[in-house]
């Protein structure tokens, strides 16, 4: 709560310095001076700041974050339309991130030296060596003009009318029965959430690579091979899962900023996410929209970090045990 806060105040302060009339902005060069002081006295810009962040906290307090000057809606109906689409593509990048990065992570550790070994690194220091927008244009070129496998805008074809129950589509389409339409929405998420994880990926991969390589040179290791443990054994048991608790935190905190990254991979595959109308608002200094769209963001990273914990926890007695005597 006090990181919300301190948030909050930082990103109010921040919004308010930025350049520009938001009143005049919002109106256009062809609004009268009157109606840009009707507006601007509407949004109690005319107060000191002290007095607008008091505002802002009572509505808030309320559940009202206000209303957009770049939409003309509540700031909170946009939010809930944007926010599921972005969610959705950071769930899907995050389990592409968790379900390639950590195996391949797992084989560069179990190979070590040899040739998987050196192609899962070369694969991790492409993954991490170029943004995630840059992969996004070259997996457009790619798999969308090159190779038509993927469509490259939207997260479904006109065609499907799907009832939107939780907006995401993976799971409106799965409730509607209706399976083409999943097939459609999953090839249209495929390409922006997999250029989103690339970089996940080879961290995930590094990371895993790195901390297993650690573990096998551990006394127990060698100990369970004299017992004539097989390697699967080994590497999935006891070298795997103790690597795992300090690549957790780090993905996690990879997994938590897609949420700010994904604003260019949206632009470029006009994905309707709450990042790309975030960079939208901010450049019309849309001060609702903008302090609420960090708001939900930096709530969703705290929310990341505070799973990230519990599973740390879950996964290392050491550190629930302790815990629990303290």
């Amino acid at each position: 709560m006090l990181v919300l806060i301190g948030v909050s105040v930082l990103i109010f302060l921040i919004a308010r310095v930025i350049p520009g009339d938001p009143a005049r902005i919002a109106l256009g060069p062809n609004a009268t001076q009157e109606q840009v002081l009707k507006l601007r006295d509407a949004l109690h810009l005319d107060e000191p700041i002290w007095i607008q962040y008091g505002y802002f906290v009572r509505d808030l307090s309320r559940g009202d974050l206000g209303v957009s000057l770049y939409t003309n809606r509540p700031v909170t109906t946009d939010i809930a339309q944007f926010l599921p689409a972005t969610l959705e593509l950071v769930f899907a990048a995050g389990i592409l991130m968790i379900g390639l990065g950590l195996p391949l992570g797992v084989l560069s550790a179990r190979f070590r030296g040899g040739v998987i070994d050196n192609v899962v690194r070369v694969i991790s220091l492409l993954g991490v060596s170029a943004p995630s927008f840059v992969w996004a244009v070259i997996l457009m070129l790619l798999f969308a003009f090159f190779l038509p496998l993927f469509p490259i805008a939207g997260r479904l074809a006109t065609e499907y009318q799907i009832e939107r129950l939780t907006g995401f589509l993976l799971v409106d389409t799965l409730l509607a029965g209706n399976i083409d339409a999943f097939c459609n929405a999953l090839r249209h998420i495929f390409l922006p959430a997999f250029a989103l994880a690339l970089s996940g990926i080879g961290q995930a991969a590094r990371l895993t690579r790195a901390n297993m390589v650690e573990t096998y040179d551990r006394p127990y290791i060698e100990m369970a091979r004299s017992y004539g443990f097989p390697e699967w054994r080994i590497a999935g048991r006891y070298a795997f899962r103790p690597s795992l608790i300090p690549s957790l935190t780090i993905l996690g905190l990879d997994f938590a900023a897609m949420l700010g990254n994904a604003f260019l991979v949206e632009a470029i595959f006009a994905w309707p996410g709450l990042s790309r109308y975030g960079v939208a608002v901010i450049l019309r200094k849309d001060l609702n929209a903008i302090v609420g769209t960090v708001l939900i963001i930096s709530a969703t990273f705290l929310i990341a970090n505070l799973i990230v914990d519990l599973l740390i926890a879950w996964l290392n007695p050491r550190v629930r045990y302790g815990r629990e005597n303290t």
